[in-house]
C-alpha cells in the first residue's frame, strides 16, 4: 500500500492529473480533478464504471461550487431545503450550469454534489481549491470499503496516491436526493 499522503501532497498530485483514494463520511472514495477529462476517464476505467452514470462532486465549502450549480432553476423552498443540509453527509442532484462537463453529469441534466463536513475532505478540497470527483473506492458492483486496509490491491496498483485519514464512521454511503423534488434516490 502506498504511504498515505497529506491533503496538501494529494492536492499537488491532483493538479498534475492524479487519481487518488481518500476517506469520506462513510467509505473510501476515489477522486480526481473533475475538469481534467483524461483524469476522469482514467478514474472511470480504473473503477470500471460507465461515463453515462455520472459522478458526484464533493466540496469542502459551498463557495467551491460557485458557477457550477444553477440555483435559479430551483424554487426558493427547494434551494433552502438543500442548503439546510450542508455541510453534511447529504448528496443532492442539483441543476447544473454549462460549466460542469458531460463526463461528470453523464446522461443526467443535473450534477450530484455534496458539501462535506468531513475534516479530511474539507482539508483536501481547501488545498486543491475546488471540488473533487467522489465515487466509492471499489470496482463497480463490489461493496464499498470502510477502511484503508480493505482497499482492493487491484485498485491500489492503478492509483497515484492515498490520502491519510479515516472515514467519518457512517454505516453506509450518503443519501442521494433530487433537489427539484426532494425524492430520495439512494438510501
Amino acid at each position: 500500500m502506498p504511504t498515505p499522503a497529506t491533503p496538501t501532497e494529494s492536492a499537488i498530485a491532483l493538479r498534475q492529473g492524479a487519481v487518488i483514494a481518500y476517506p469520506t463520511e462513510a467509505v473510501w472514495g476515489l477522486g480526481c480533478d473533475p475538469f481534467d477529462e483524461s483524469a476522469v476517464m482514467r478514474l472511470l476505467a480504473i473503477k470500471q464504471r460507465p461515463v453515462e452514470k455520472g459522478l458526484i462532486l464533493i466540496a469542502g465549502s459551498l463557495d467551491q461550487t460557485d458557477g457550477l450549480l444553477d440555483w435559479q432553476a430551483l424554487p426558493p423552498p427547494r434551494r433552502e431545503a438543500v442548503l439546510a443540509t450542508w455541510p453534511g453527509p447529504n448528496t443532492w442532484i442539483v441543476p447544473t450550469t454549462a460549466r460542469v462537463p458531460r463526463w461528470i453529469t453523464g446522461a443526467h441534466d443535473g450534477v450530484a454534489v455534496r458539501i462535506s463536513a468531513h475534516p479530511t475532505v474539507v482539508a483536501l478540497c481547501a488545498a486543491f481549491g475546488a471540488p473533487l470527483v467522489s465515487t466509492s473506492a471499489n470496482l463497480s458492483g463490489e461493496p464499498p470499503v470502510h477502511a484503508r486496509e480493505a482497499l482492493d490491491p487491484r485498485l491500489l496498483v492503478q492509483l497515484d496516491g492515498v490520502t491519510a485519514g479515516e472515514t467519518g464512521g457512517l454505516a453506509s454511503p450518503t443519501t442521494i436526493r433530487d433537489a427539484r423534488s426532494g425524492a430520495q434516490l439512494r438510501a
